[in-house]
């Protein structure tokens, strides 16, 4: 069992959001999502969590940059994936998948 580092952008499925996180305020954690051409089942949400920086204009108050999940799939295995919700400048907002394990 090895754990692969992939950086690669992900496309959610329209329709597959997880609107309760949505309602939190959170990105809405698509249930499937398209990864080098075909389209991948999300069947638990492992843990979640948040990655905060520092405000870029220096008042000192944290913001979330990233979004963060460890899910379990039916046919890949356990991936990581994160929302970019402060993409670097003429970037957009987007989903990755970050690493998976076998």
């Amino acid at each position: 069992m090895g754990t692969r580092f992939i950086s690669e952008r992900i496309q959610p499925v329209p329709g597959t959001f997880d609107t309760a996180r949505m309602a939190a305020g959170e990105p809405g954690l698509p249930r499937q999502f398209v990864w080098r051409g075909r389209v991948v089942d999300v069947t638990r949400t492992r843990r979640a969590w948040r990655e905060t920086g520092p405000c870029r204009h220096g008042s000192g108050e944290r913001y979330v940059r990233r979004h963060w999940y460890e899910v379990e799939t039916a046919a890949d295995g356990i991936l990581q994936l994160y929302f970019e919700r402060q993409p670097r400048r003429g970037a957009r907002r987007t989903w990755w998948l970050f690493s998976v394990e076998d």
